[in-house]
């Protein structure tokens, strides 16, 4: 895990994108599948199936199994503040809000990063990034709209997608301090097995899911590919993320996962873009730009140019007479 999360490269930036892309489906299947099946069972079953789909991998790759309590504690905890809570959360939250709004509420998962992160002393608490990623949630409320309308429950629906964004930055600092030396793929399954066994409880005590009748083929579609393609596919590239760049970072997909909505609808579906989702994509754009921070040091750099230029020829001297220290600023 790196000491800090200021540095994000070309390969993350891309892989953001792919997991944005792969979380922005969830939302999709979610809805899809709470037609036909309790929320609690269609968590069980992403975490089951997304585990039963990596574990193959994890064969072929010989990672072995964690060894005894202490060894599988951190994939507990991880599952639980990763999977058990926000998964349980969000979606109970979309069968009294609509998924538009679930995906805007969830954007604010990088702000709650931010400040656990702070009060862990995890990462220092810096304005840049803190105006980031506010000018971020702004985005997204522009590209995606509120959608607020006025109807029972929709203040529960809110609160719990809050709490489960706020459950995922809690992940992040556990991920941070518990799985510093596993591999993404083994720390992708493991979580996903221990989130396994949880949801079984949960699920078995509160819904019971063996008396409930057979989902349609739409219904199992629906959980297939959020299993396989927004929990096992998307984890793997997740716990890349956060073992390259960090935990904030990884976290800023939540600001993506809109904007790449809305591009593959114009992609797949020929969806029209209107200018306020235009206007919205342009300030995400902005608050990551502002968050990488490169650019924002360039310009600096770029300023202090003709500065330097104007010390020499006020001195009468070239710039390499100044301090080396004053050049290369």
């Amino acid at each position: 895990m790196p000491p800090n999360d200021n540095r994000i490269d070309a390969r993350d930036w891309s892989l953001l994108a792919l997991l944005s892309m792969l979380w922005g489906g969830s939302f999709f299947f979610n809805g899809a599948a709470l037609r036909e099946l309790p929320p609690l069972t269609l968590v069980f079953l992403r975490v089951a199936l997304g585990a039963a789909i990596l574990l193959p991998l994890l064969r072929l790759r010989g990672i072995g199994f964690p060894r005894g309590v202490p060894g599988w504690k951190p994939f507990v905890v991880i599952g639980l503040l990763n999977n058990v809570i926000p998964f349980s959360l969000i979606v109970i939250g979309q069968i009294f809000i609509p998924s538009g709004l679930a995906s805007v509420l969830n954007a604010t998962t990088p702000l709650f990063t931010v400040l656990v992160m702070a009060a862990a002393r995890e990462e220092a608490l810096q304005a840049r990034r803190v105006a980031g990623v506010a000018l971020g949630l702004a985005g997204v409320i522009i590209l995606r709209g509120w959608g607020i309308e006025t109807w029972t429950g929709q203040g529960l629906g809110i609160l719990l997608c809050l709490g489960g964004a706020l459950s995922y930055g809690f992940a992040a600092l556990a991920a941070r301090r518990l799985l510093k030396d596993s591999p993404p793929l083994g720390t992708a399954t493991f979580q996903l097995m221990a989130s396994t066994l949880m949801m079984a409880l949960v699920a078995g005590v509160v819904e019971q899911p063996w008396r409930l009748p057979m989902p349609g083929l739409a219904t199992w579609l629906a959980v297939l590919g959020l299993a396989a393609l927004s929990t096992a596919l998307a984890y793997f590239v997740f716990f890349q993320i956060l073992q390259r760049s960090g935990a904030t970072n990884v976290m800023l997909v939540t600001l993506l996962i809109p904007v790449t909505a809305i591009l593959l609808g114009w992609l797949v579906l020929g969806e029209p873009i209107s200018m306020r989702e235009i206007a919205g994509a342009i300030v995400i754009g902005s608050a990551l730009i502002v968050i990488d921070g490169r650019a924002l040091r360039i310009l600096q750099r770029v300023g202090k140019v003709p500065a330097l230029a104007r010390r020499c020829h006020e001195a009468g001297g070239k710039p390499e007479e100044f301090p080396h220290h004053e050049r290369s600023q």
